[in-house]
């Protein structure tokens, strides 16, 4: 149990007895995403049923925004103003561990938002309570899947720290897809596919921006991951039966 309490410690901004041993803490993170979705899931549906679905969907997203103190929101702003400027491998770093964002920065954080806000809004409450958990826990596995797959960035001690053993993640990787399975069932393969598309994406690119991965990199996997796997909910709620119970 102390690997997930260091999960909990590292995705959250909830403190526990666990430390910060990242490499214990990756089969984990799944299932911390898992939770964090539940409870997600859990305030949107509840509010659903009192407020308009795009009003109960702002809440539910802010409600998980708070709980993981907008770790990841803040990676994919990092992300979005070093990968979009023109500029040298040194000056990306620098970049992304001003605390200040800029345009593109803002931009990527206002159409994430906005973007899985109204992607909720259009689920129903038990899509939700199906789609959420899949969408936080596969999104912290793929970005198990990078750090074990890609080198540290140069210069990054976050990053590095961040280095686990392939088994952890591969652990990391079958409990997500256990959980999307019971969840999803056959959705849960594109799913899947969806989030590792992500990871390789936004991997490729930082191998060509920053030579590896950082936190920040990590971040915008998970965001870009769980936006992602909400969009095919989205597309996907009419043909799954379990959904309509």
């Amino acid at each position: 149990m102390s690997g997930f309490l260091d999960a909990v410690s590292l995705l959250t901004r909830l403190r526990t007895r666990g430390g910060a041993d990242t490499a214990r803490a990756i089969p984990w993170m799944p299932v911390v995403g898992a939770l964090v979705g539940i409870v997600v899931a859990l305030v949107y549906a509840g509010l659903h049923v009192v407020l308009t679905p795009l009003i109960a969907a702002s809440i539910a997203i802010a409600t998980g925004t708070v709980i993981t103190g907008a770790l990841h929101e803040d990676g994919l702003a990092d992300v979005a103003d070093a990968f979009g400027a023109r500029v040298s491998r040194e000056r990306a770093m620098e970049i992304m561990q001003d605390p200040r964002h800029g345009t593109y920065g803002i931009v990527a954080l206002v159409l994430s938002v906005v973007a899985r806000v109204t992607a909720l809004g259009a689920l129903g409450p038990w899509t939700a309570v199906a789609a959420l958990p899949v969408a936080h826990s596969l999104g912290r596995a793929s970005a198990g899947a990078t750090m074990a797959t890609l080198p540290a960035a140069g210069g990054s001690t976050l990053g590095a720290s961040y280095k686990p053993q392939r088994g952890s993640a591969t652990t990391g990787l079958v409990i997500a897809a256990v959980i999307a399975a019971a969840l999803m069932g056959f959705w849960s393969i594109p799913a899947i596919a969806v989030a590792l598309v992500a990871a390789a994406v936004v991997g490729l690119l930082a191998m060509q921006k920053l030579g590896g991965f950082n936190g920040d990199v990590l971040g915008a996997i998970e965001q870009l991951a769980e936006l992602g796997i909400l969009c095919l909910a989205v597309a996907a709620r009419a043909h799954i039966p379990w959904w309509h119970a």
